[in-house]
């Protein structure tokens, strides 16, 4: 592939790739968050990774920034590479769903989301965001989300 193709299929992908991102949901339907964090953590168990479980929704602003910091290069290999990332959709208006979930790992749903929760193989908490920490992710420094990733992925 020539530098000038190369180029243009960057280009294209950073001008396509929030197109991509806004073309479907983020957050499944909250009847999902049982099965897929169960599934996550049968996952973890095989893998040796933590599980990752954003708390959010497709109306939360902060939320899809959030996200689309996990897809930048340092924090895609990091996420790939040591965690299994479980969306756990918190209602389609608000926060109004999934509230049994959030309390079960120590989430605070009314200090805001996204919030954040990872569980080790064995779907134990090793640390829950107790403050609303990204709750304001659109002001927030994106290096704070590698930052994070760094601290919690384990061993």
């Amino acid at each position: 592939m020539t530098r000038a193709l190369r180029v243009a299929a960057a280009i294209a992908l950073i001008v396509l790739a929030p197109v991509a991102i806004a073309a479907g949901p983020l957050y499944p339907d909250v009847s999902r968050a049982d099965a897929d964090i169960a599934a996550a953590l049968q996952s973890a168990a095989t893998s040796g990774k933590r599980v990752l479980v954003d708390f959010g929704g497709d109306w939360c602003t902060d939320c899809k920034i959030l996200d689309i910091n996990f897809r930048k290069p340092e924090n895609a290999a990091l996420l790939r590479d040591r965690y299994i990332l479980v969306h756990v959709n918190v209602g389609d208006r608000g926060i109004d769903s999934n509230l049994d979930v959030a309390d079960r790992y120590g989430i605070p749903l009314k200090k805001g989301v996204p919030a954040l929760a990872v569980l080790d193989q064995d779907g134990r908490v090793v640390h829950a965001q107790k403050n609303g920490e990204f709750e304001s992710m659109r002001r927030m420094d994106p290096q704070s989300v590698n930052d994070f990733l760094r601290q919690w992925a384990g061993p």
